[in-house]
């Protein structure tokens, strides 16, 4: 006698999302611990190290510098050692005493070059993608919904701009501008007066927040740094958009009475949004460094000028710190990115044979 078939009993949709969020948890921990390998690999792939760069400098000063000097200097550093026997050092001290080493160049800790640059980084970084999202978002919606429209030509020909202007180039316009209009220009995200009391202790970073003369800082650089992005993300709307409103099931959900508000912000946005969020992880880390050459312009008290002078002089725990914090948001952004997708496209949940 054979047993009546029994119908497969999937999971609740939340067991799915449950798994699939633990699977990319799990895989994030080694996946930042390869790139920190890999990043300090790669540092050390140019010729020479900072004791050559440091003793091409003396040279150039007119100092002489013999083999026994630059052994001594490599010694002293720690530069005699295979790459690997310094990164797993540097690993240990970072992952049992919080300690990123040793920055060659400017003669002090690692942490105390990083940590001042970080919040207003974080900060500007913040604001920037909350501008670009905020912005380009609903534009590229409206014109998608508004094609062929005057509006929509106007914005197209700003997307095309926005993406093909050089971010230096649009920097030195806007603090050129802002030098026209107000008789000073926008350099640096702190006035004289913030950065005397910031280096003298008496103000903290935080309180730039309650003044004026900071948003107005702020602004340039946001607007800089978030332009190229939100024209990005306002073309990939756009033609996600378009795509969306062209499928059959919105007409099918026009045919019966659906209203056009609900087909486009229930529906159609949902979808057109895949690829906007995926993207999530590159602009996190783009916007991170601060576009590094806009950051030189601008003066801006962030880490894209500092790894830039970092990688020149070959201070490879200062710069290596840099990278491994913009790989760890790259993998930081992927992450949500993951999720978010999760969220938004059941189809991306899955588990095993199991799967929706």
């Amino acid at each position: 006698m054979t047993k009546a078939a029994v119908p497969l009993k999937h999971k609740p949709l939340s067991g799915h999302m449950t798994q699939y969020v633990l699977r990319r948890v799990l895989a994030f921990i080694p996946t930042v611990l390869i790139m920190s390998a890999v990043i300090f690999f790669i540092i050390q792939l140019p010729p020479g190290d900072y004791a050559t760069t440091y003793v091409a400098s003396l040279k150039a000063e007119g100092n002489v510098v013999d083999a026994n000097t630059m052994a001594e200097l490599q010694e002293r550093f720690g530069l005699n050692q295979p790459w690997y026997v310094q990164y797993f050092k540097w690993m240990e001290s970072i992952l049992t005493r919080f300690d990123f080493g040793y920055s060659f160049e400017q003669a002090k800790s690692v942490w105390s070059v990083v940590g001042p640059l970080l919040p207003m980084t974080i900060a500007v970084s913040l604001i920037t993608m909350l501008f670009t999202y905020l912005v380009g978002i609903p534009l590229g919606i409206y014109s998608a919904v508004k094609q062929y429209s005057i509006g929509d030509y106007v914005l197209t020909t700003i997307g095309f701009l926005g993406m093909a202007v050089p971010n230096f180039l649009f920097a030195i316009l806007i603090m050129f501008g802002t030098y026209m209009w107000t008789g000073t220009a926008f350099i640096g995200l702190f006035t004289k007066e913030m950065q005397m009391a910031l280096n003298a202790g008496t103000m903290q970073w935080y309180e730039c927040f309650g003044y004026g003369d900071f948003w107005l800082r702020v602004l340039v650089p946001v607007i800089v740094i978030g332009t190229s992005g939100t024209c990005g993300t306002l073309r990939s709307m756009r033609a996600q958009m378009l795509d969306e409103l062209g499928k059959n099931y919105v007409l099918c959900a026009r045919a019966k009475g659906v209203s056009e508000k609900r087909i486009i912000y229930k529906y159609c946005l949902r979808a057109a949004l895949n690829p906007t969020v995926s993207g999530l992880s590159g602009s996190l880390a783009s916007i991170f460094s601060g576009s590094t050459i806009s950051a030189i312009v601008m003066n801006l008290q962030i880490v894209g000028p500092t790894l830039y002078n970092a990688l020149k002089s070959q201070d490879m725990y200062l710069a290596g710190t840099i990278l491994l914090v913009m790989g760890f948001l790259i993998c930081l952004g992927t992450l949500i990115s993951d999720i978010l997708l999760a969220w938004l496209d059941p189809r991306i949940r899955f588990v095993g044979r199991g799967a929706e």
